[in-house]
């Protein structure tokens, strides 16, 4: 993905999130000159654009008058300064769109640097380390690599399952105007890489990668975008996103059907009953959160013993969650000024009565501020952070340490191994993506966003061949057990992936021009909530 991506709260519309909570809650405490509450989207990767960057600041200003307040009882006010010192840079950095891609990229260059240097049995070693469990008579062992690359990914695409519900329902692709352009595009940049490595690899073991450069990495590819400052508007964050997330889409059909091991049916009707569970949790009103972790369990256990790769059981549980907030924004109001209406009522009580009064309206407020946002922004607000600056760049770490003197260039066909993955990325992603685009638009099956360009298309063309961290994770399976091909696989995955970035940060220099009038103060929801294309 994805990615990617990826935000994941959502990369593109957590600026328009903030606000819109800030607003609500400033109306609703406005009768008692109260801040906001302690929660903030700090940990975001967030885009901004011109009229983005506005709302930020909107939401930064809010987040300091909280942040002026006198220290709490038994704090050190110097002790607090020195640590804002120290933690406003990271927060500040959190907050680039970049960010993401940023420690992504470092994560992979020292994986690079760690497999190529003296010490490079240790970064074998590590990924080899084995962890021991038992349940009862029942033990069992993994190692470092499979809890990565198969439990930890599981999040990975839970958030990914989060965002294509979300687009799906309320976002660019809920809309058949809006989404006949990025399916367009995904459809190309998935079709022409396939191809062109299928063409350049016919034959067995080498064949089987025809997979590995269909998708996009949101996370390195919105960073990259990002890059560009002004240049880009709304409109094209928007669009490259859509097509990420049906790029990811796409992959994980692609590891569902082809990518599966010898099957068998019984983990299959273990599957079934995890899913049972999960529609059982959804009918009885069990709200996402900790309990989910059952069915996904058993969702996960299933697929693993069935041979489809259990990482999408994360997806199966994303996609079933639900889109809709509990409560309205009237009803979050109203509870609101209820539960403080009743925190103040409360001072008038005997002092033993006070603070059990105080705590009834602090959780039913606390239950008003969760339930106001849908599942599906709590979970991609909550995961982003962990997914973005934990789970990828440790995937990264483990899986990006190509060690060259081990790669052998002298097995038949290496060449055309990494000409088909890297043609597929740098060439294949821009060609199908502008290609199918083109013949949609000249059809009039889709429309080219106001503001937008076909130089705005061929950079998204080509910042869509940044494939990091979906290939790499189908690379995995598309060569399992077979070391050879697959360094050769990760090689042509990074000489790809940098190609494309850097002559889509080229294009984009060249052909695209500051975004200025209308299209600078378009913000993400704008975007999405138009139908003028």
């Amino acid at each position: 993905m994805a990615h990617s991506t990826s935000q994941q709260i959502d990369l593109v519309e957590q600026s328009d999130i903030e606000v819109a909570q800030a607003k609500r809650t400033q109306s609703a405490l406005a009768t008692v000159g109260t801040d906001d509450s302690d929660q903030t989207g700090s940990g975001q990767a967030v885009g901004t654009d011109n009229s983005d960057q506005k709302e930020d600041a909107v939401s930064h200003d809010h987040q300091q008058k909280r942040l002026d307040l006198a220290p709490p009882p038994g704090s050190s006010l110097g002790i607090r300064k020195m640590a804002r010192r120290v933690s406003s840079p990271v927060e500040r950095f959190l907050h680039l769109e970049a960010a993401g891609g940023i420690v992504l990229l470092i994560a992979a260059a020292v994986a690079l640097i760690w497999a190529n240097s003296s010490l490079a049995h240790s970064y074998h070693d590590l990924w080899h380390t084995p962890f021991v469990f038992s349940v009862g008579s029942i033990q069992g062992s993994v190692n470092l690599h499979f809890f990565i690359n198969d439990v930890l990914m599981t999040i990975f695409f839970l958030l990914a399952g989060l965002e294509i519900k979300r687009e799906i329902v309320k976002g660019e692709l809920s809309d058949i105007r809006r989404a006949s352009l990025p399916l367009a595009a995904a459809l190309g940049g998935m079709l022409f890489p396939a191809i062109i490595c299928f063409v350049l690899n016919p034959s067995a073991p080498a064949s089987s990668g025809w997979g590995v450069p269909m998708a996009t990495d949101i996370a390195f590819a919105l960073g990259v975008m990002s890059l560009l400052g002004n240049r880009i508007p709304a409109a094209m964050r928007i669009l490259l996103l859509a097509l990420a997330i049906i790029d990811d889409l796409g992959a994980i059909l692609v590891i569902a059907i082809f990518y599966t091991a010898d099957f068998q049916m019984s983990g299959l009707y273990i599957a079934f009953a995890g899913v049972a569970t999960l529609i059982l949790w959804l009918r009885l009103g069990v709200r996402p959160g900790a309990l989910y972790l059952v069915p996904l369990a058993i969702i996960w256990a299933g697929l693993f013993i069935a041979g489809i790769h259990p990482t999408l059981a994360g997806v199966i549980v994303g996609l079933a969650t639900p889109v809709k907030p509990w409560l309205s924004a009237d009803q979050f109001i109203s509870t609101a000024k209820n539960c403080i209406a009743d925190f103040e009522a409360s001072e008038k009580l005997s002092p033993e009565k006070i603070e059990d009064n105080q705590l009834g309206a602090i959780k039913q407020l606390h239950f008003a501020a969760r339930e106001a946002l849908s599942p599906v922004t709590r979970g991609q607000d909550q995961m982003h952070i962990w997914i973005a600056f934990g789970i990828m760049p440790l995937f990264a770490l483990a899986n990006a340490g190509v060690g060259l003197d081990g790669v052998d260039f002298g097995i038949p066909g290496a060449m055309k191994i990494m000409l088909g993955i890297s043609l597929g990325l740098a060439i294949g992603k821009p060609l199908g993506v502008l290609l199918v685009s083109w013949v949609f638009v000249k059809l009039g099956l889709a429309s080219i966003p106001k503001g937008l360009t076909w130089s705005s298309m061929a950079v998204i063309g080509m910042l869509a061949g940044i494939g990091f961290t979906m290939a790499i994770f189908i690379a995995e399976l598309a060569f399992a057990g077979q070391p050879a091909l697959l360094s050769l696989a990760k090689l042509a995955i990074l000489i790809g992936t940098g190609g494309a970035a850097v002559v889509g940060m080229i294009l984009g220099r060249v052909l695209l021009k500051p975004v200025t009038g209308e299209l600078a103060t378009l913000t993400a929801s704008d975007v999405e909530r138009s139908t003028e294309y």
